[in-house]
């Protein structure tokens, strides 16, 4: 932070140095204020903080879709919680995944370019065991899928990613399509190492103690057509941009669904209460209206039309013959 000096403490200073009293290596800048902040170009931060945000904001919806599906599907509790986001290089996060391990290479279109879910064997043995009825148990989970626990997997897999087309919708229409599952990280070289990524985990609790792990790597060179419409604000403004037709014939719908209370006043007058008192079945009461002038017919507390009374079979009935327009209106109820 930068001092602002006075006048009087530059002439002080002038005269210091004039004087002597001041030597000039005191005024000049040291190499110890000056902070330098170190910047791996083998790693450039492409996302940035606010991108970051608005994934982790998607997502965890993205969690919570899967845990209804699949606490649904497998007629149990499981709980997916998005626990941390970041980015790395691509070659860090192959180097990070365990062998073996369930890695689903899928397109998003219409954006180019695969995007990985690594599922670990602690998460898929136990659901594979519940699909098959039983108990959840994971067993062996080092060793490697069989063909037809990947055929499984893949179905799996394919319903699971098909709730981030809800979760993009107000940014992309994704149409995510599974290409292929592996269990050997270290032979898919889909991109550059040194390309950047967008990592989430996701932590899976099954039941009480169980616990496994997702991870969806979302490379940048994919989501890049897209990387401008990451931005808080971009997401405040589609909230409240203008509607589609549809939406225009839906809320007309509903709207002409709606009840409201319709009120005609004969007329009105003032008596005493003792006179309310002592009212009799065919007594007069005298109102402020005669019988050509029009009633006032309400809507909800609002004046609005003027009517004439009359009979429908048995019915009283008051026929609109008028429409009042007046600013405010809740009065003479």
């Amino acid at each position: 932070m930068q001092e602002i000096l006075s006048q009087n403490e530059i002439d002080s200073l002038l005269q210091a140095l004039n004087t002597g009293e001041l030597p000039v290596e005191e005024l000049e800048p040291t190499g110890a204020a000056t902070k330098i902040k170190n910047y791996d170009f083998r790693r450039p931060n492409k996302f940035s903080k606010e991108h970051l945000r608005t994934l982790e904001m998607l997502h965890q919806h993205f969690a919570r879709h899967l845990s209804s599906f699949l606490s649904g599907y497998l007629s149990t509790n499981i709980s997916f919680e998005l626990a941390s986001i970041g980015q790395i290089i691509y070659d860090e996060f192959v180097r990070s995944i365990p062998t073996p391990t369930v890695l689903t290479v899928f397109e998003l279109s219409p954006l180019n370019g695969p995007a990985i879910l690594e599922a670990n064997t602690g998460f898929i043995f136990p659901v594979i065991d519940l699909m098959f009825g039983g108990s959840g148990t994971a067993g062996d989970i080092s060793r490697e899928l069989t063909d037809i626990e990947i055929q499984v997997t893949k179905r799996l897999m394919s319903r699971m990613l098909d709730y981030l087309v809800p979760t993009w919708q107000d940014i992309v229409e994704l149409k995510p399509a599974v290409r292929s599952i592996e269990t050997n990280p270290r032979l898919q070289q889909l991109y550059s190492p040194n390309d950047v990524v967008a990592l989430l985990t996701f932590t899976i609790t099954m039941g009480e103690n169980d616990q496994g792990m997702i991870n969806l790597c979302l490379p940048y060179v994919v989501l890049d057509p897209v990387i401008s419409k990451l931005s808080v604000r971009q997401q405040f403004v589609r909230q409240f941009t203008s509607g589609t037709e549809q939406d225009y014939k839906n809320i007309v719908y509903w709207l002409n669904q709606c009840e409201m209370d319709i009120t005609a006043v004969i007329g009105e007058t003032r008596i005493t209460v003792e006179d309310f008192l002592q009212i009799q079945v065919g007594d007069v009461i005298m109102l402020d209206k005669d019988v050509n002038s029009d009633l006032h017919v309400f809507v909800g507390d609002s004046l609005k039309f003027g009517a004439q009374v009359g009979v429908v079979g048995d019915n009283l009935a008051v026929q609109v013959v008028s429409l009042i327009e007046r600013e405010g209106n809740n009065d003479g109820k």
